[in-house]
């Protein structure tokens, strides 16, 4: 039977894509990680991970297992740190990031819980839809969408969220639904400005990849004024699920060319690389991959 270590091995090395990032993550050599993982494949007589020389990607398998074992792992996490905890009194204080609309409607309840999990704790929220450096903005914790580019910082995956194209019905009755990709070409598309590649919206089916330039005459750097844009009927704009599922609902809004899914999009929490990280933040950690990593966005 598979060892705990080779669970947690196998779960690195999906969350930080290479063999050599989750050593890294662990504080073990490649070469043990490597032996791990093939112990857990071994054990299970199954193949969890396609590897190459530069990334380790999960394979069907193998993404289904990580979606459950992550949820153990982080159980098990959470209630080792909750022992812990219990031995030491968790105060102070943490500022923490995150994404506006996403911190306001789904970080704030899990914080409000921690809270009364420890009423000597104050916690600040920072919310902001640019990218933050988290060290020099003075934060203990960011939670971030999309993929990471290399960083000195640790990092936690927590899941994948759904990107939707959609648009206000009004604008739909008026100008026709975009049945395929390409006919986003003559529609006004609304661009999330200051992100890079914004301009250009990617697709794939079972035929593969498409990517499609799009142009309109509405942009903004706020997601909240992108959404409402597309509500007032300037045009189909782009963005994640949970940033439109209220308007939806309403129908306010819908969404189109869901026959043409579009690459998820992961998030994660991210922290200072340290060897003495605070009591308080670790377990925030695993309170909030024990709270989140399980909710569909």
């Amino acid at each position: 039977m598979a060892s705990l270590n080779a669970y947690a091995a196998y779960v690195a090395v999906i969350e930080c894509g290479s063999l050599t990032a989750a050593a890294r993550r662990l504080g073990r050599s490649l070469q043990a990680v490597s032996r791990l993982l093939a112990d857990l494949e071994k054990a299970l007589g199954v193949q969890l991970v396609a590897r190459t020389t530069r990334s380790c990607r999960p394979t069907a398998a193998g993404e289904r297992f990580y979606e459950r074992i992550r949820t153990v792992l982080a159980d098990i996490d959470l209630a080792r740190n909750e022992v812990v905890a219990s031995a030491v009194e968790i105060d102070g204080s943490l500022r923490i990031g995150a994404p506006s609309q996403f911190g306001a409607r789904h970080l704030v309840p899990a914080l409000a819980a921690f809270m009364a999990r420890y009423p000597a704790l104050n916690v600040e929220l920072v919310l902001s839809d640019q990218l933050v450096d988290l060290q020099a903005a003075g934060l203990d914790l960011v939670l971030r969408f999309g993929h990471l580019a290399d960083s000195t910082l640790r990092q936690h995956r927590l899941g994948t969220v759904r990107r939707v194209i959609y648009g206000a019905p009004g604008y739909f009755a008026q100008h026709g639904r975009p049945l395929h990709p390409r006919d986003l070409r003559r529609h006004e598309c609304i661009v999330r400005s200051g992100v890079r590649g914004a301009e250009t919206w990617r697709f794939h089916d079972k035929q593969g990849a498409l990517a499609v330039r799009v142009n309109g005459r509405f942009r903004s750097d706020s997601i909240a004024a992108c959404c409402e844009a597309a509500i007032q009927g300037a045009g189909v704009g782009r963005g994640l699920l949970y940033q439109v599922r209220e308007a939806m609902s309403q129908g306010r809004l819908e969404v189109v060319l869901q026959d043409w899914p579009q690459p998820q999009i992961p998030y994660h929490l991210l922290w200072p690389a340290t060897t003495r990280l605070p009591v308080r933040t670790r377990t925030l950690i695993d309170f909030l991959v024990a709270r989140l990593g399980v909710e569909q966005f």
